[in-house]
């Protein structure tokens, strides 16, 4: 298994626009068509990554709690599907309906919006405030396969329970560690 870290794009950022197909309805979607009222989650994951893997029950957990408090979720796979079939967009409908995701799970084809967010992971986190601008980037928590500490999504946990309730969010924010993005050649 590749450790690749997140390569935390600067907070303030503002978050770069798209248009997707969304894989679980079959339409182009827009970023403004999904942000969240009070904050926006933008997670790039895909299908064969152990790390993904191994925390999907949390992303589906937190996508169904939060979003009912107005924070959006999104889930984009940008990796190459000639040489990972697995990740390919049929199976991508597939998964969002065994992992029971209650958001979007997005392809980009392209591979443009995962250079436009400087993504080299999956997963790799980034939650943006109403306006758009990055306030977190990193990890879910402590938890990878086989180290033995239970997945809970803390530190994502934390940076959105700070921005409902008006409160500055850490800037002490980790990396993610996962599966590198599969680029084209």
């Amino acid at each position: 298994m590749a450790r690749t870290p997140s390569n935390m794009l600067p907070l303030g950022t503002k978050a770069p626009s798209f248009e997707l197909l969304d894989t679980v309805s079959s339409k182009t979607v827009a970023l403004n068509d999904l942000k969240g009222e009070k904050a926006t989650v933008i997670m790039f994951i895909c299908n064969h990554c152990p790390f993904v893997k191994h925390v999907n029950p949390e992303i589906s957990k937190l996508g169904r709690n939060y979003q009912a408090k107005g924070i959006g979720f999104i889930a984009i796979s940008s990796n190459d599907v000639e040489n990972y079939l697995e990740d390919a967009p049929d199976l991508m409908t597939r998964t969002a309906q065994e992992e029971d995701y209650t958001f979007p799970y997005l392809y980009d084809k392209t591979q443009e919006v995962a250079r436009a967010y400087n993504a080299a992971c999956t997963p790799d986190f980034y939650l943006f405030d109403k306006d758009l601008k990055l306030v977190y980037r990193g990890q879910l928590d402590d938890s990878r396969p086989g180290n033995g500490i239970p997945v809970t999504g803390n530190d994502l946990r934390h940076a959105m329970d700070a921005l409902l309730t008006g409160n500055e969010v850490s800037k002490d924010q980790k990396p993610s560690i996962g599966c590198n993005i599969k680029w084209m050649k």
